[in-house]
């Protein structure tokens, strides 16, 4: 009983990493460039530590954990924001929690390694 429980933890766990995968925007790089160049507001929510070790150069280090306590720094509703994060998954998270409370334009970059050269 407890390995049926396990594997339906596990199941689930994959299937959620995949949906939030699936989450980004589809942009290439030359099409998120032309949001940045247009002043979009670029957020990367790693931890700080992922953050300091490298990112993209004007993003904001806003970590996932510290989101909806930073809400206010996020500005207007209808400006475009794109998120980023390692992988994709906590952009994913973060996309959809910016949209619940009514954020109209925000783009999940996926991972870094997604985002354009400057």
């Amino acid at each position: 009983m407890n390995r049926m429980i396990l594997i339906v933890i596990v199941s689930v766990a994959v299937l959620f990493i995949i949906f939030q995968l699936k989450k980004t925007s589809g942009m290439n790089q030359s099409q998120l460039k032309e949001k940045i160049d247009a002043g979009a507001l670029v957020v990367d929510v790693r931890t700080v530590a992922e953050f300091n070790s490298g990112h993209f150069p004007t993003a904001k280090n806003i970590p996932i954990d510290e989101l909806s306590k930073r809400v206010d720094e996020f500005g207007d509703k209808n400006q475009t924001i794109i998120v980023y994060c390692a992988s994709g998954g906590r952009s994913g998270s973060a996309k959809s929690f910016l949209e619940s409370i009514g954020y109209k334009q925000v783009i999940n970059a996926g991972g870094l390694s997604n985002m354009p050269s400057p």
